[in-house]
């Protein structure tokens, strides 16, 4: 099977930057719509969340057919899932409210997984929780220390929340053989649209502020929740110990 070369992968990213136009209406209209709906506030939140999340995965799409690149990432390739994934308070509790959606089967599956998690990764969270998450050398520092993400299932090496996932996780994408994940911390290979935040995360700020300046009961601090960030493991810590809501 033929892979993109790192240079050739550059190439063509640099092609998006230089050609490729996002349309911000794609993000807009989703926000449009759901302000115009009747459903209720939780729903129109959640809904907003789960619906902006699936449109960075469909714009990159856009990209990548623009591009001509196609990923190698493959089911159960979890090398990215070792890297720190930082959110939002904002999107940890709309995660988490979206969890609780699921099926009780699901669920069930996903506590008893994090009750294992906890005991099993304690030494290794210790050491990524005293980690400045803003510092630059943090990234390949938490890497190194092996430490799945919480939402990985560890027998199947699939996301347990796959349709809410955080949208680093579907930012991070490799174009060029998969091997060089599993040989190195921090590829140079694989490419993030990171930019994409910028749309994302305006357009979920953008519906939850018309909520809260509605007067509508919103479920997040807002706008704090907006702006305070930690570690994915953090967040699932605090909510499981019910502290997720503590100021």
């Amino acid at each position: 099977m033929n892979f993109l070369k790192h240079k050739e992968i550059l190439n063509r990213c640099e092609k998006i930057n230089q050609s490729y136009e996002i349309d911000e209406q794609f993000f807009d209209g989703i926000v449009d719509d759901l302000l115009d709906s009747e459903m209720d506030t939780e729903t129109v939140i959640l809904q907003g969340f789960e619906k902006l999340l699936a449109e960075v995965d469909h714009e990159i799409e856009r990209m990548e057919d623009f591009s001509s690149m196609k990923p190698n990432c493959f089911m159960g390739c979890a090398f990215c899932c070792y890297f720190p994934i930082v959110m939002t308070k904002m999107e940890a509790k709309m995660m988490f409210q979206s969890i609780e959606k699921f099926s009780d089967e699901r669920k069930t599956a996903i506590f008893n997984h994090w009750e294992q998690y906890y005991v099993q990764q304690e030494e290794k969270l210790t050491k990524a929780f005293a980690m400045d998450h803003e510092a630059p050398e943090t990234k390949l520092e938490y890497k190194k220390l092996n430490l799945p993400c919480p939402m990985l299932d560890p027998e199947t090496q699939l996301c347990m929340v796959y349709e809410v996932r955080p949208i680093p996780c579907r930012t991070y994408l490799n174009y060029s053989d998969p091997q060089v994940c599993a040989e190195n911390h921090m590829p140079a290979e694989p490419f993030s649209y990171e930019f994409l935040y910028t749309f994302y995360f305006g357009a979920i700020n953008e519906l939850v502020q018309a909520l809260y300046e509605n007067g509508e009961e919103v479920f997040v601090d807002y706008p704090m929740d907006a702006w305070t960030y930690d570690y994915l493991p953090s967040w699932v810590k605090k909510w499981r110990e019910g502290t997720l809501s503590e100021v």
